[in-house]
């Protein structure tokens, strides 16, 4: 039987994918009884997500996977625990088997930017806020430095489709590709692939 997992699922977990997320979030939900009571989503977890972070790997056997899939979790790791990623990604991969990957195009952004330059009074500004690199505030009391250091939903890394082949391939990756929604020759990624996520994004195809 073929095993496919995905992580960073967030609320998108289809059936015939083992889904994973890091957030905080559901680590808490996850706690009997005290996980009941935490209200802060109104919209909760779906019941087969399981905690898992593929910085410091995911409990899944080594060459077990024949495709893994995460979008919009890339540009929230720092380089360094980028490469951590990719490294365990790699691991994860049955020899011939599909990783498929989604981020925000810095490229395109940086287009947008230069092309919307003189619309704005203070365009640097909505670059900033376009690509969530920037921090209009920082919270530095207790509560705040607790709450950052439990969230991710910065960018601390952008990406665009040809820094993304590179670092994919200096990684082991193999028959990188740019790709579009659903257009995996394997058919069980439809059950994953959102078509938003793919707009003004960089996607890429490859295999172990």
């Amino acid at each position: 039987m073929k095993h496919y997992v995905q992580y960073g699922c967030g609320f998108s977990a289809p059936a015939g994918w083992v889904n994973y997320d890091a957030s905080p979030t559901l680590r808490i939900e996850k706690i009997p009884f005290l996980g009941q009571l935490y209200k802060k989503n109104i919209q909760r977890f779906p019941t087969n997500v399981r905690y898992g972070d593929i910085i410091a790997g995911l409990p899944e056997n080594e060459d077990s996977c024949d495709g893994l899939y995460c979008s919009h979790i890339l540009e929230h790791l720092s380089y360094d625990d980028f490469n951590k990623a990719l490294a365990n990604t790699y691991k994860l991969l049955k020899p011939g088997g599909l990783f498929r990957c989604v981020v925000p195009d810095l490229k395109s952004a940086a287009e947008n930017y230069l092309e919307s330059f003189e619309q704005y009074p203070n365009p640097a500004s909505e670059f900033l806020k376009a690509t969530m690199l920037g921090k209009r505030h920082r919270d530095t009391s207790l509560r705040g430095l607790i709450k950052y250091s439990m969230g991710n939903s910065e960018h601390l890394w952008m990406w665009d489709q040809k820094s993304l082949i590179f670092e994919l391939q200096q990684a082991g990756f193999k028959s990188c590709r740019p790709c579009c929604f659903n257009d995996s020759a394997d058919e069980i990624f439809k059950h994953v692939e959102e078509a938003g996520r793919f707009e003004n994004a960089v996607a890429i195809e490859c295999t172990k």
